[in-house]
């Protein structure tokens, strides 16, 4: 009902305010505890990171411990699944450590989570940081940065780390690919075919981490969704031995 001048009587005005106050709050709290649901169960890819091979062609791998500052920025931000092994190369007498860290509950989490800040947080000091290219054994082109660490005096120790993103399948070296509001907003749906995943691979020699990678990228690659949110490693099973072989 309108007044004289044909306005909305103020009483009135206050009482769809109250109902809009109150409409707008159930729905913060229900946006709430979807978010907290979402936060407390984790994405899951079709096949998990666990069940990456432990042996590929000449590389054997062990489990390895990560830095309790890594750990924590991984739970901080919403890190779904992940996979830290050093593999070993009888034949060519190298190693390598490997950590592939997949985000899709909040794929945005991934952002400030790269060498050039957990190495110098555990010690490091940076040395040098260039964009570079490898290819895979399947003759992709792959970019990635390498960059060189190394510890303070009087210790002698010395790193390179090869790093590179997955972004819903597409590589990329740049986190302002996913840094805008998509990646930073919740994946409701949980679909896994929407995350950021990065990759490194880290050893004292340079020719021994871009090998590994030109060997290792593709069987990583086969565990995360492609563009067309298909994953390749779902048509495999494991073997006792701990490798990846199809079940056709």
């Amino acid at each position: 009902m309108r007044g004289a001048a044909g306005k909305t009587p103020v009483w009135f005005a206050w009482i769809l305010a109250v109902l809009l106050l109150i409409s707008g709050g159930v729905a913060y709290r229900v946006l709430g505890h979807k978010l907290k649901l979402i936060g407390e169960k984790p994405t899951a890819l079709p096949v998990p990171l666990s069940d990456f091979p432990i042996q590929f062609g000449n590389w054997v791998g062990s489990e390895m411990p990560i830095p309790a500052t890594t750990k924590e920025y991984m739970e901080r931000n919403f890190a779904d699944d992940f996979f830290s092994r050093r593999y070993v190369n009888s034949v060519d007498k190298i190693w390598v450590d490997i950590y592939v860290v997949y985000c899709s509950t909040k794929p945005g989490g991934m952002l400030g989570h790269r060498p050039s800040v957990c190495y110098p947080a555990n010690g490091w000091l940076q040395e040098t940081t260039e964009k570079s290219q490898f290819t895979s054994q399947k003759g992709r082109q792959i970019d990635c940065l390498v960059q060189r660490f190394r510890q303070p005096a009087p210790a002698i120790g010395e790193v390179v780390v090869l790093n590179f993103y997955v972004r819903n399948g597409q590589i990329t070296i740049n986190e302002g690919d996913f840094e805008g509001l998509l990646g930073r907003k919740f994946n409701i749906t949980r679909d896994p075919s929407r995350y950021v995943a990065q990759v490194q691979i880290s050893s004292v020699l340079e020719s021994s981490v871009r090998k590994a990678a030109g060997e290792i990228t593709d069987i990583i690659l086969d565990f995360l969704p492609d563009k067309n949110s298909k994953v390749s490693a779902a048509g495999f099973i494991r073997t006792s031995g701990g490798n990846v072989k199809s079940d056709e």
